[in-house]
């Protein structure tokens, strides 16, 4: 290099340097005053808040007090304004009288049975309302009734009069209420009169810190978002509270006392909100959040008399970005002229420029004639390198694109005929080589060409739960399987959609396709792992061969799809090869759907009652209601045939509500008149769990509906019920064991549950199932799994039942080995319920 170049060069550099370090001790000062600034802009806006807040609670109590004050004053004016009986009150005369009163509504309370109910009430949804469940409010009342001083440390205690806090209503949560209870003994009810929604939430919009956070909001700018959070509830799971058939979450347990949270961050917000209460000193962080960075502080507030909470400020951290850059470029701006002098005495000295350029036009036209690809060199570092280097880049990107357009109509060919998720063969793809093969088997006398048709079971229910993108990753692990089980030859594999997966084998006897079938179906049983959920399934399977079943490609297909779906009608996890008949089951099982609907709506489906002995007395300790159906047209029909249809059909629970609604009316009357009670066992359908709080309500409906005492009642599930909505169901499963009602698992030992479900439900009783106990021998063989069974629920201290028992021999084997609970045809078939009362009710 020449000394003009190495000159021009020195300068340049030298200036630039210069001016780089004075823009970044600039950029760094700037940045440190916003920041600063921001901070004391936070400090005075939490004082402000904190100050609000406090304000708003000591306020809350004096109104509070006011309230209640006036909610006392109208239950006087309400008692001089009724009869004494509530009977004689009616429900529109009480609105009337709240409407006079300028209250919201009011309630007349009064006692049935141990329970305190609403009785009358301007508000449809207050009359038949159970207070038994609500705690100090129930005591409270109680207290009232009595005449006796409330004892309640919360709300307001007045003479006759007590005045629950401000909270969520229990009746109807879309509401916040502010109660009042009079009694004085002169009625034969409580008086309930009470404020709703803008009476009560008046203040707090007149008073409350809301106003104030708003202000901020709106007005400063930078300050996108302030909240108040409650530290205790804060990235927990909701405290949700269950009366009256409705949930919600009391205000005081809200998780956000104050102010919006649209800029959510909860992980980390709830570790640092912890972390500040615990060294009492600010935090901040910055993080990208609905698309803005954002700087966010949390600043903990504790005061003397009242729980400590946590004020976070939402900052729009590009408002401090734009103003550095604003600088920045300002800056910029005045080194221009500085730069632009030694771009002129640079360009002075550039005389060398015009030399390769003669090259570089060479090379641009081989670009124009489509001649990628080729390097053009330079050892120039200077503009005109850059503009070398940038052709260069062009030419590579030239070939680049061209390239990948090739690419692109490959891949575009390619997922013509391919499945996306699992990269297989698609639909398409397949009918094109199963009519390839078809015309080679012709050509070349292959024995056979079979088409294996293959569902997962389930698979809805499954991805219902873990959700459709683990379904996606249980569908490529299954295809995985799939193809590792199958010979390196003569054997294609295709995906049709969804669950489905179709393979085509060709040169092999039906023997060793349905070995092969059967090799794919144990694999695919084994557990698969899914990032930390254990899951269980098993594929129905359907064949037909080439020629035997057919020479048309689409009959085939339908052939295997028709026996696939006679495998799922066996219970699933089998391979079925198709026959003639099975089209003519096909059209059996829509007839004995269609006849089923129509004996549910005409109220022929009967319920049979099979009792439960305790075998050391000898004496019925309960029943087993199940359902049976005699058809005019059909006959007797196996429970074993129209259940299957009924829960593929949507008529389960039809067929459920018949069975409680009959056997809770029955044994309720049994009981009545039977020195010793018996327990009334019902089964449930897996499907019934699809809502599980729907289906603890249907419950306790039914049992109230016939006044049938919950301890009393079983709960018959199976394994497989576990896998459906599995966190909604254990929770169904405790709320029902609470109500009092026993849960037992149905046909134990023959599902895929694992065994860590017995300690984490509240299960009291397994059933073995029958098939266990019917392989016990004479001499005691085959007895290894129901003694195993047995002494796993000893173990758990869980009760056990024995299904299925029909000898004597197995009766003393099950008592020789603990188990007394039984049932089975050596003590009673199923009977009818007349039967039934003849048979062991009328000795």
């Amino acid at each position: 290099m020449s000394i003009k170049k190495k000159l021009s060069v020195f300068f340049t550099l030298l200036v630039l340097c210069i001016l780089l370090a004075n823009n970044t001790l600039h950029y760094i000062r700037s940045k440190n005053r916003l920041i600063e600034f921001n901070k004391k802009e936070i400090t005075l806006v939490t004082e402000e808040i904190a100050y609000e807040v406090e304000n708003s609670k000591n306020s809350a109590s004096y109104m509070e007090n006011r309230m209640a004050q006036e909610l006392r004053t109208a239950s006087v004016a309400i008692q001089d304004s009724l009869p004494a009986d509530y009977h004689d009150v009616s429900n529109d005369q009480l609105k009337r009288l709240a409407k006079k009163l300028m209250i919201s509504h009011i309630t007349l309370l009064a006692p049935a049975g141990d329970d305190i109910i609403g009785v009358k009430s301007s508000d449809p949804k207050e009359i038949n309302m159970s207070t038994k469940e609500w705690g100090y409010w129930y005591t409270s009342f109680r207290q009232l009734l009595s005449q006796q001083t409330i004892t309640t440390k919360k709300g307001v205690t007045l003479p006759h009069f007590w005045s629950g806090p401000i909270e969520v209503a229990s009746s109807n949560p879309n509401h916040i209420d502010k109660w009042g209870y009079y009694y004085d003994g002169s009625t034969n009810y409580i008086i309930d009169p009470y404020f709703r929604d803008r009476h009560v939430l008046d203040f707090e919009k007149r008073f409350g810190p809301t106003n104030v956070m708003n202000r901020f909001t709106e007005n400063l700018e930078g300050v996108l978002e302030l909240t108040v959070f409650n530290p205790k509830n804060f990235g927990k799971r909701n405290q949700n509270v269950y009366l009256n058939g409705n949930k919600y979450i009391k205000i005081k347990d809200q998780p956000i006392w104050y102010g919006t949270y649209t800029y959510r961050n909860t992980e980390r917000d709830k570790k640092s909100i912890q972390e500040v209460l615990k060294t009492g000193k600010s935090q901040s962080y910055l993080a990208e959040i609905n698309h803005k960075k954002v700087l966010k502080t949390l600043v903990p507030i504790k005061e003397k008399n009242t729980p400590a909470y946590v004020i976070g400020v939402v900052y729009d951290y590009g408002l401090i970005e734009k103003e550095l850059q604003q600088e920045l470029i300002k800056h910029l701006l005045l080194s221009l002229p500085f730069i632009f002098i030694v771009l002129i005495i640079s360009f002075i000295f550039s005389t060398s420029i015009t030399r390769p350029i003669k090259h570089i036009m060479e090379h641009v036209n081989q670009i124009a004639k489509g001649n990628f690809g080729k390097v053009l060199n330079t050892r120039r570092k200077d503009e005109l390198g850059g503009l070398v280097a940038n052709i260069n880049h062009l030419s590579h990107f030239l070939k680049t694109y061209v390239d990948d357009l090739k690419k692109s109509q490959e891949e575009s060919e390619y997922h013509a005929y391919h499945d996306f998720l699992t990269g297989l063969p698609n639909r398409r793809y397949f009918k094109e080589q199963l009519n390839r093969r078809l015309i080679e088997s012709k050509e070349k006398s292959i024995r056979h060409v079979a088409v294996l048709f293959m569902d997962i079971d389930r698979f809805k229910d499954i991805n219902d739960t873990l959700g459709h993108s683990k379904g996606d990753q249980l569908i490529q692990l299954i295809a995985n399987r799939i193809k590792e089980c199958l010979p390196p030859a003569n054997s294609f594999l295709t995906r049709q959609g969804g669950d489905e997966f179709v393979i085509l084998f060709s040169d092999f006897t039906p023997e060793e396709v349905k070995g092969i079938t059967e090799k794919i179906m144990a694999y695919v049983q084994q557990p698969c792992y899914i990032d930390n959920d254990e899951v269980f399934v098993s594929i129905s399977s359907g064949l037909s061969f080439y020629p035997e079943h057919s020479t048309n490609l689409d009959t085939l297909i339908t052939y295997a799809d028709v026996a696939m779906y006679a495998s799922k009608r066996q219970g699933g996890s089998k391979v079925s090869i198709y026959h003639d008949s099975l089209n003519k089951k096909q059209a059996e099982k829509v007839h004995i759907e269609t006849r089923l609907r129509k004996a549910i709506q005409k109220g022929d489906i009967d319920v049979y009652y099979q009792p439960k002995i305790e075998a050391k007395r000898n004496v019925i300790t309960g029943v087993e209601a199940l359902v049976r159906w005699n058809d005019a047209e059909l006959g007797f029909v196996s429970p074993e045939a129209f259940i299957p249809i009924a829960e593929e059909a949507g008529l389960i629970q039809y067929l459920w509500e018949v069975v409680m609604k009959k056997a809770c009316s029955q044994v309720s009357e049994w009981n009545k008149v039977s020195d010793e009670k018996m327990t009334l066992a019902v089964n449930f359908s897996p499907r019934q769990f699809q809502d599980p709080v729907v289906l603890v309500n249907e419950i306790k409906h039914f049992l109230s509906l016939h006044r049938f005492d919950p301890a009393w009642f079983e709960m018959e599930i199976t394994e497989s019920t576990l896998l459906m909505n599995a966190e909604e169901t254990i929770k169904a499963l405790h709320l029902l064991k609470k109500y009092g009602i026993s849960i037992s698992i149905d046909d134990f030992g023959t599902g895929y549950s694992s065994l860590s479900y017995l300690k984490k439900l509240p299960i009291d009783c397994l059933k073995i199932d029958r098939s266990f106990i019917q392989d016990i021998q004479n001499d005691y063989s085959n007895s290894e799994i129901a003694q195993a069974i047995i002494s796993l629920s000893q173990s758990l201290k869980l009760e056990v039942i024995a299904e299925g028992v029909e000898e004597e021999y197995q009766k003393a084997f099950l008592m020789k080995n603990g188990c007394d609970h039984m049932q089975g045809y050596l003590f009673s078939k199923p009977l009818a319920a007349e039967d039934f009362e003849e048979a062991f009710l009328n000795s």
